[in-house]
């Protein structure tokens, strides 16, 4: 009996997926025996070798290129130009938009003079005691323009650098109202009676009027990241000091560092309670130690990295009839004429004027000698 022969067995068919191209024998050949790749620099045909990312050897070589002393000292200037362009245009700014006007009657008074970096012109600088309209100092002038605190003189420009102070107890004759102390015709007046007294007590033309506005000095000094005083003990209560709702400053002998209130404060400081003999002449001496400590900040590095804050904060500071660029040609010409010696008058005359109180007045042939020394210089 025969057995039936076995099934043939079954097979599965797999199809390759069609190639796009045929391969070429000497491909075949490639792959079944792999060879050594060697690197191409680029520009010698085939694929460029892949950039390194991130912080590789390749990026830092990359910027060794870029970073050349040149381009560094290049980017440096023109860094500072954008922070002196950035500065300058919000000075100009804050003196359109943020500086309060002077009196109407004031431009009629002055001397004409030319631009004051590159001509001589006399400024004359006025300090208002004219308190704000919530203070509590006892006998404070709160309405009007007040008497002038401290009374300056500068000559800038065209290479000349000279100053003057007046003491604010002279003895002077203003029209209308007879022997007055010189401090009075600012509250009989204003800037502009102030500039014509100056002018007749000294006879020499007043080209420009700068008067400090108090309630936006601070600002200003704290811009600066403050200043450094040198001088001896002072403690005063302004506005009937802190229990009253004032201020009190306690500064010991030597060297302080003060914000805007303390520096506004030590201006202001009538009565110094620590030195209960220093006059007004002391007073004058003090504000002229802070003018000079301000002029100091501002040529200093960190005033430049300050420059836009304090560019902003300097016109609102100062009530003048300037404009913003020719009070940047007053600020240059100080700035190039350094800091000379403040004159003074050297023998006033303690004096005493019936319903005026004490006072000092000046000879007219030692009024003549500091006119022609302040013109000089």
């Amino acid at each position: 009996m025969t057995e039936d022969p076995e099934p043939p067995p079954q097979y599965t068919r797999y199809r390759a997926r069609p190639r796009l191209r045929p391969q070429r024998e000497e491909e075949i050949a490639g792959a079944q025996e792999p060879r050594a790749r060697t690197p191409r620099a680029p520009g010698q045909g085939g694929r460029r070798p892949a950039r390194p990312r991130g912080g590789g050897p390749g990026a830092l070589s990359g910027w060794r290129r870029l970073a050349t002393p040149k381009r560094a000292i290049l980017a440096l200037i023109a860094l500072v130009f954008a922070w002196l362009a950035l500065s300058l245009v919000l000075f100009l700014l804050s003196s359109h938009f943020e500086r309060v006007s002077p009196p109407r009657d004031l431009a009629g008074v002055l001397d004409p003079a030319g631009y004051p970096l590159t001509s001589a012109n006399n400024i004359l600088v006025l300090g208002s005691d004219r308190r704000q309209k919530n203070s509590k100092e006892p006998g404070a002038e709160k309405t009007g323009p007040g008497r002038s605190d401290s009374i300056m003189l500068i000559r800038t420009g065209g290479g000349h650098a000279a100053r003057l102070s007046i003491p604010r107890d002279t003895i002077v004759e203003i029209p209308g109202h007879g022997l007055q102390k010189i401090n009075a015709a600012h509250a009989f007046g204003g800037a502009a009676e102030s500039v014509r007294v100056v002018r007749q007590f000294l006879h020499i033309p007043i080209n420009h009027v700068v008067e400090v506005n108090f309630e936006n000095f601070p600002q200003l000094i704290d811009s600066m990241g403050g200043v450094d005083y040198t001088g001896g003990c002072v403690i005063s209560r302004l506005d009937g000091g802190f229990s009253q709702g004032g201020y009190t400053l306690r500064l010991k002998a030597g060297t302080h560092h003060l914000d805007g209130k303390q520096a506004l404060a030590l201006a202001r400081t009538r009565e110094n309670l620590c030195a209960p003999n220093q006059n007004d002449i002391q007073r004058e001496k003090n504000q002229q130690a802070l003018f000079n400590a301000m002029k100091s900040r501002l040529l200093s590095p960190w005033a430049f990295i300050r420059l836009p804050w304090i560019a902003w904060n300097a016109p609102p500071a100062i009530i003048s009839d300037m404009s913003g660029p020719t009070l940047l040609g007053m600020f240059a010409g100080l700035a190039a004429g350094g800091t000379p010696a403040t004159r003074v008058f050297r023998h006033p005359q303690a004096t005493v004027v019936p319903g005026v109180g004490d006072g000092l007045t000046v000879s007219e042939a030692e009024r003549s000698a500091a006119a022609a020394e302040f013109l000089a210089g």
